[in-house]
């Protein structure tokens, strides 16, 4: 019964040590999201400020339509290149969360294998 008891307190104290390691991967990737949206904000309204002088030294009708097509191919393309980066960075920290569960579910199949084969 003793041993029973140490092995289910045990496993108690690993699921425990578990949940923080997943938990500390998946905050450092929510820290890196976070730079990243700081970074992209940033770079935004620089080049909305670049983009309003633009339009502001078109001359002709013309001119602006070209400026502006310009401006909406820019912040598309930016845009995409930034949901590409947080697409990487989430599925960077899901593996990472992860790995602590693989170690431990394939340490809990081995313990139930030997179990199995010990009968």
């Amino acid at each position: 019964m003793n041993k029973t008891f140490e092995e289910f307190q045990a496993a108690g104290q690993k699921a425990q040590e578990t949940y923080a390691a997943s938990a500390s991967a998946m905050t450092k990737g929510f820290q890196e999201a976070a730079s990243e949206t700081i970074e992209y904000s940033r770079k935004a309204a620089e080049k909305g400020q670049q983009a309003v002088e633009k339009l502001m030294d078109a001359k002709t009708f013309d001119k602006v339509i070209e400026a502006q097509q310009g401006i909406v191919l820019g912040a598309y393309e930016d845009f995409m290149a930034h949901m590409t980066k947080y697409g990487e960075i989430f599925t960077a920290s899901a593996k990472q969360a992860a790995k602590p569960f693989e170690a431990q579910f394939s340490a809990m199949t081995g313990t139930a294998n030997k179990k199995t084969a010990a009968k």
